[in-house]
Formats: C-alpha cells, structure tokens, sequence
C-alpha cells in the first residue's frame, strides 16, 4: 500500500491479512516496507509491530454499520505509549469511515445478507 506522511514522505506498508469472515470482518497487520525507516535492516524498532486493524460490518435492513478497530494489546508497552495507546489514529479512523460512507453512498444499492 502506498502512504504518505509529513514526517517520512512517501513510503510503503505491507497488510497481513490476519483474519477473514466473508461479509462480517476483516483484520490485518501491518509490516513498514519500502522507504520506511522500520523497513531498514539498522531499523531501531522491528517492521512488523503486531498492531492489528479491522473493519467488522454488522448488517441492518437499510444498511450495513462499519466498525474499525484498532487494537495494540500485543504491541510492548513503550511503543504503545509511542502511540497513545492507539489513540493517535481516532481522526484517521474518522475520516477513512467518513469516505468509505460516502463511496458507499455514490454506489447503486446491493441487497445484504440475510
């Protein structure tokens, strides 16, 4: 996945899918890959940190609610705190749910699972 951040400038991160339940969930760990500083073989801090996102997806009779969750649990206590314990990324969160609302929204409307 290509990224953008003001600190490091272009990079990429590699997504482990982690768990997969057809039209209920999905979660994935990610691994900093090329032009990040975690990717380099002197890196300070491992590429893959154990963090885990997931969207889970309940289903409702006129739409399906998203959820996305972000869980560090597993992530050694200096670098959850490095990160708020995952409390940095609630704006981003906001916002990949507010654009995911809105594509969702411009798409002709598909019946959900019973």
């Amino acid at each position: 996945m290509q990224m953008y951040f003001d600190e490091l400038g272009d990079y990429q991160m590699i997504n482990h899918v982690v768990e997969y339940q057809p039209d209920r969930r999905i979660g994935w760990e990610p691994e900093a890959g090329l032009g990040h500083p975690n990717a380099e073989p002197d890196a300070e801090r491992p590429a893959h940190w154990v963090q885990r996102w997931s969207f889970e997806l309940t289903h409702g009779p006129d739409a399906t609610v998203v959820t996305e969750i972000f869980d560090c649990s597993q992530v050694p206590e200096d670098q959850r705190a490095d990160i708020d314990h995952g409390n940095i990324w609630i704006e981003g969160m906001h916002q990949t749910l507010e654009r995911l609302d809105q594509l969702c929204k411009s798409q002709p409307r598909v019946a959900t699972p019973s």
